[in-house]
C-alpha cells in the first residue's frame, strides 16, 4: 500500500470538496402506487418469481417517501454538505409521455427544499434505471423513441426543480440499463438479446445528449449538466498479447460505447469491429454522434472493484465470475472469446475485491480522456454482513477501512493533478439492492428492515469526521 494511502497518515481535502452520500429512487422511496405513481420496469421485474433474492421488492423499501425529513436531519446530523438521489420517472410522468404529475413533482420539490433548508447541496440524477413500464411494453430502451421521451421528462423535471438544483445528472450507470437489462437479463426489465442491448446503450446515449440539450434550455445556465458512468478498470491478465485483446475487448464494451460517443463524438472502431456479426450499428442514424457529443460540465464516475480478464483458452470460455448475477447469459456481447477472473485480496460480501489502486487509476484515465472536466466519484462503497450488538449500537469498522483506502486514493489523484470535486458514498442508507433484495447493505446508516427504524453505522460517525474537518480521522484499531 502506498504510503499516501496508509490508514495512519494524515489526508486533508480542498476546502470546497464535496462530501456527499447517494440513493436511488426504486431503492429506497417505496410509496410505489401513492400519488399518481405507475410501475416501472423494476415492479414489474421484482414483481415477477425468481428474479430477486427471496422474491423481495421495493413497494416499501424504506420508506424514505414519507421519512424524507428525518432523513435528511440525519444527513445534516452526519455533516455532509451533498446529497445525491434519483427521480422516479414514472412518479413524475406515469406513462413516461405527456404532461407532469404534480404530486410527484411536489414530493421532489419539497425534498429539495428540505436539503436546501439544512445546507446540503442537491444532486438530481433523472435516471437510476427505473423506466416507466409503458415505454417498456413498447419496447424499452432499444427504441429509439425512448431517448425522445427521456428528453421530454428531463425538460419537465428541470422547469420545475432547476431554480434551486444546480448540479444535474443525466443517466446513472448507462452500462447497467442496456446489459444487465437486456443482454444478461439480470436486471429489469430480464431481456437476454445481445442486438437488442447494443441498440439500447446507442438509446441511452442519444438519451443523454438530447436531455443535456433539453436541461440546458429550461434550467439557468449556472447550472450543471453530467452523467455517472461506473467505467471499468479492466486488466489483462498478463501482457500476453491475447490477454491485452481481450482487454481492449471488454473495455470497449464496459467504457469506450459511453465515453466514445459522448467525449469524443464516435464509437471505437475496435468495439464496432468485435460486434459486427450481433448487429451492422445500422441504428445509428446521421446526426446522432453530434446530438450525443454535447459538452457536458462534470463526469460522475462510480467505482467499486477492478476487472481482470484474459483470452479463453480451451477449458474456459465465455464470462467467468464477473460479478454480475448468476445469469447464463453473457452482459457482454461479442464476447464470449474472454475469461473473466477474480482478482485477489480481500472482499466485501459482494464478493468483490478491496482495492483502492482502482479508483486512483480511473480518475487519472478520465483526466486524460476528458482534460479539464471536472470529476465527481458518484458512487462508491462495499456491503458488509452489519448487525447491531446488544446495545444497538452497528460497528462496521470494514466500511471505515475500505472508505479511508478510496478516500486517500481519491486525494492521491488530487495531488497527481485531476480536478476531482466530490465523493458520494453508497450508499445513505441500507436498501433495496436490486435483484439481491435486502441481504446486501451497502449503507453507511443501518435500517431495521421490520422497524424502518435507522441506526446510523460507526462508518456514518466516521465519514461525517471526514466531512466536517475535510481530513480523514485515523480506522480505528489501526496504528
Amino acid at each position: 500500500m502506498p504510503e499516501s494511502e496508509s490508514p495512519a497518515t494524515p489526508v486533508t481535502f480542498p476546502p470546497a470538496f464535496l462530501w456527499g452520500a447517494a440513493t436511488s429512487a426504486y431503492q429506497i422511496e417505496g410509496a410505489v402506487r401513492e400519488d399518481g405513481r405507475t410501475p416501472s420496469i423494476w415492479d414489474t421485474f421484482s414483481h415477477t418469481p425468481g428474479k430477486t433474492a427471496g422474491g423481495e421488492h421495493g413497494d416499501i423499501a424504506v420508506d424514505h417517501y414519507h421519512r424524507y425529513r428525518d432523513d435528511v436531519a440525519l444527513m445534516a446530523d452526519l455533516g455532509l454538505t451533498a446529497y445525491r438521489f434519483s427521480i422516479s420517472w414514472s412518479r413524475v410522468q406515469p406513462t413516461g409521455r405527456g404532461p407532469a404529475v404534480q404530486r410527484g413533482l411536489d414530493f421532489y420539490r419539497r425534498l429539495v427544499d428540505e436539503l436546501l433548508a439544512h445546507g446540503i447541496k442537491p444532486a438530481v440524477t433523472l435516471y437510476h434505471w427505473d423506466l416507466p413500464q409503458e415505454l417498456e411494453d413498447a419496447g424499452g430502451w432499444p427504441e429509439r423513441d425512448t431517448a425522445y421521451r427521456f428528453a421530454e421528462y428531463a425538460q419537465l423535471v428541470g422547469e420545475a426543480l432547476g431554480d434551486r438544483v444546480e448540479q444535474w445528472i443525466t443517466l446513472n450507470e448507462p452500462w447497467c440499463a442496456a446489459f444487465l437489462g437486456y443482454a444478461s437479463g439480470v436486471h429489469a426489465p430480464g431481456r437476454t438479446d445481445p442486438a437488442a442491448a447494443l441498440k439500447a446503450a446507442h438509446h441511452l446515449n442519444l438519451a443523454h445528449g438530447l436531455s443535456t440539450s433539453a436541461l440546458r434550455a429550461a434550467m439557468p445556465a449556472r447550472n450543471s449538466v453530467a452523467l455517472s458512468l461506473n467505467s471499468s478498470v479492466v486488466r489483462p491478465f498478463s501482457q500476453d498479447a491475447a490477454d491485452l485483446a481481450a482487454a481492449q475487448k471488454i473495455d470497449d464494451l464496459a467504457n469506450g460505447v459511453f465515453h466514445g460517443p459522448i467525449l469524443h463524438g464516435a464509437y471505437p472502431q475496435t468495439l464496432l469491429a468485435a460486434t459486427e456479426l450481433i448487429t451492422d450499428w445500422s441504428f445509428v442514424q446521421d446526426g446522432d454522434l453530434a446530438l450525443i457529443h454535447q459538452p457536458i460540465d462534470a463526469l460522475g464516475l462510480n467505482y467499486y472493484t477492478p476487472t481482470l480478464v484474459s483470452a479463453a483458452d480451451a477449458e474456459t470460455s465465455g464470462p467467468r465470475a464477473d460479478g454480475h448475477g448468476n445469469s447464463s447469459h453473457s452482459p457482454w456481447p461479442g464476447a464470449d472469446d474472454v475469461t473473466f477472473h477474480q482478482t485477489p485480496g480481500e472482499r466485501t460480501e459482494m464478493g468483490w475485491t478491496i482495492d483502492p489502486t482502482g479508483l486512483h487509476d480511473l480518475i487519472m484515465r478520465y483526466s486524460r480522456e476528458a482534460p479539464g472536466l471536472p470529476l465527481y466519484i458518484t458512487e462508491n462503497g462495499a456491503a458488509y454482513d452489519d448487525k447491531p450488538d446488544p446495545e444497538g449500537h452497528v460497528h462496521d469498522p470494514e466500511r471505515i477501512a475500505y472508505l479511508h483506502g478510496h478516500l486517500a486514493a481519491v486525494r492521491r489523484a488530487i495531488t497527481d493533478g485531476a480536478d476531482v470535486r466530490g465523493y458520494y458514498l453508497w450508499s445513505l442508507l441500507d436498501n433495496f439492492e436490486w435483484a439481491y433484495g435486502y441481504e446486501k447493505r451497502f449503507g453507511a446508516v443501518y435500517v431495521d428492515y421490520t422497524t424502518l427504524e435507522r441506526t446510523p453505522k460507526s462508518s456514518a460517525l466516521w465519514y461525517g469526521r471526514a466531512a466536517r474537518t475535510g481530513t480523514l480521522p485515523e480506522v480505528p484499531g489501526v496504528q
